[in-house]
């Protein structure tokens, strides 16, 4: 019982790192010439200040600009607050990675 009581929380813990790694791997393929060092930083970033789905809607803005202008003028309220949390991502970003 033990045994399996371990590898559930090891795949629990594994899981989000694993898929939390798609804005770093959207920010290395991006056209934009960003070091890796500066992608690492912000994944770390986006992992403190973003939920899992958030981070693959962002990781989508690297590939297809106007999807982040899209977003952003929505009138969905779902959409608006998730700008506002991308907002906020952004401004730390900035100030931790920059």
């Amino acid at each position: 019982m033990k045994k399996i009581t371990t590898t559930l929380v090891i795949l629990c813990l594994a899981s989000p790192v694993v898929a939390a790694g798609k804005i770093e791997r959207a920010c290395n393929k991006s056209e934009r010439s960003a070091s890796r060092t500066l992608c690492k930083c912000i994944q770390r970033v986006a992992n403190n200040e973003l939920t899992r789905s958030d981070q693959k809607l962002a990781a989508k803005f690297f590939k297809e600009p106007h999807l982040a202008q899209e977003t952003r003028q929505s009138d969905s309220s779902t959409k608006e607050r998730f700008w506002k949390r991308y907002k906020k991502f952004g401004q730390t970003a900035s100030q931790n990675c920059g």
